[in-house]
C-alpha cells in the first residue's frame, strides 16, 4: 500500500512542501513517482518519516539526520537510540520546569508582599527545550519571517540552534539590565541592541518590526519568556522597537 504526498502531509503534519525538499536533498526519495507526477510513499518511507520528525524534535540538523540514516542498519536499533534521547530531553525539560517553578513561586510572593522584584533573572538559556518549529509558530503572523525563519532552522546543527538560543537570551538579560538601571528604551545604549536584532531578521519593513515589538506584549509565550527575566520587560522592548522604527525605519 502507498500514500500521496498529500496524505502523508495529512497524516504527519509536515507540508508537501517540506516533503518535497525532503526528497529534493535525498534525505526522503518516495517510494515511487505517479505517471501524474505526484509523489507516493509506502510503510518503510513512513518509518523514515517518523525517525526524521523525532530527530528534528531534538533539534538535530538535517545535514546529521542524512548521516544517522544513511549509517543505520536496524529501524529497532536506531529507535531505541532516539528513545534514550527522548528520556534526556524529558529530564532537562523537568529541570527546566523547576526553574520556571521556582520563578513563578518568587513572582507570587513578590506580589503578596506588595513589592515589585527588582532581580534579574539568568537563566542559562531561557530558550532551551523550545524548539524551532515554535518560534515558526509565533511568528505565524508574519508568514515571510516564518519562512526565513523554516529555512534557516532546516540547516542549522545542534550547536548552531543552541548558540542562537543563547544569544537570544544574552540579548534579553541585556536589556533588562538597561531597564533596571533606568535607560530609557530610545537611549542610544538601548538603541544599539534593538539595531542589532533588526539587522539580523533580514530586512523586514518598519511596520513588520513595529509587529514585532507589539507581539513581545501581546503573545503570550512571548511576553512570558521577557517577563522570566525581568517583570516589565516585555514592554520595554516593545517601546524600544518603537522608538527604533519611528527614528531609523522612517
Amino acid at each position: 500500500m502507498d500514500w500521496p504526498i498529500s496524505e502523508v502531509a495529512r497524516m504527519s503534519g509536515v507540508t508537501a512542501r517540506t516533503l518535497r525538499h525532503y526528497d529534493e536533498i535525498g534525505l526522503l526519495p518516495p517510494a515511487r513517482i505517479g505517471s501524474n507526477g505526484h509523489r507516493y510513499y509506502e510503510e518503510h518511507q513512513l518509518l523514515l518519516l517518523q525517525q526524521i520528525l523525532v530527530l528534528r524534535a531534538l533539534d538535530v540538523g538535517l545535514p546529521e539526520i542524512g548521516r544517522v540514516l544513511a549509517d543505520q542498519v536496524d529501524t529497532v536499533d536506531a529507535l531505541r537510540g532516539h528513545h534514550r534521547r527522548l528520556l534526556a530531553e524529558r529530564d532537562r525539560l523537568d529541570a527546566l520546569a523547576t526553574t520556571v517553578s521556582r520563578t513563578i513561586a518568587e513572582l507570587e510572593q513578590s506580589r503578596k508582599d506588595g513589592r515589585p522584584m527588582t532581580a534579574i533573572n539568568r537563566p542559562e538559556n531561557l530558550f532551551e527545550g523550545i524548539q524551532p518549529s515554535q518560534y515558526e509558530g509565533n511568528l505565524r503572523d508574519f508568514p515571510g519571517l516564518a519562512e526565513e525563519a523554516g529555512r534557516r532552522a532546516a540547516v542549522m546543527t545542534p550547536a548552531e540552534t543552541e548558540a542562537g538560543q543563547r544569544e537570544r537570551t544574552a540579548l534579553m538579560i541585556r536589556l533588562a539590565e538597561h531597564m533596571a538601571a533606568g535607560v530609557p528604551a530610545d537611549a542610544e545604549p538601548v538603541q544599539a541592541e534593538i539595531e542589532a536584532q533588526y539587522t539580523a531578521l533580514h530586512a523586514v519593513s518598519a511596520d513588520e518590526y513595529r509587529a514585532i515589538g507589539r507581539s513581545c506584549v501581546d503573545n503570550e509565550r512571548w511576553r512570558a519568556a521577557y517577563e522570566a527575566i525581568a517583570p516589565g520587560l516585555a514592554a520595554f522592548q516593545r517601546d524600544a522597537i518603537e522608538a527604533y522604527a519611528a527614528s531609523r525605519l522612517a
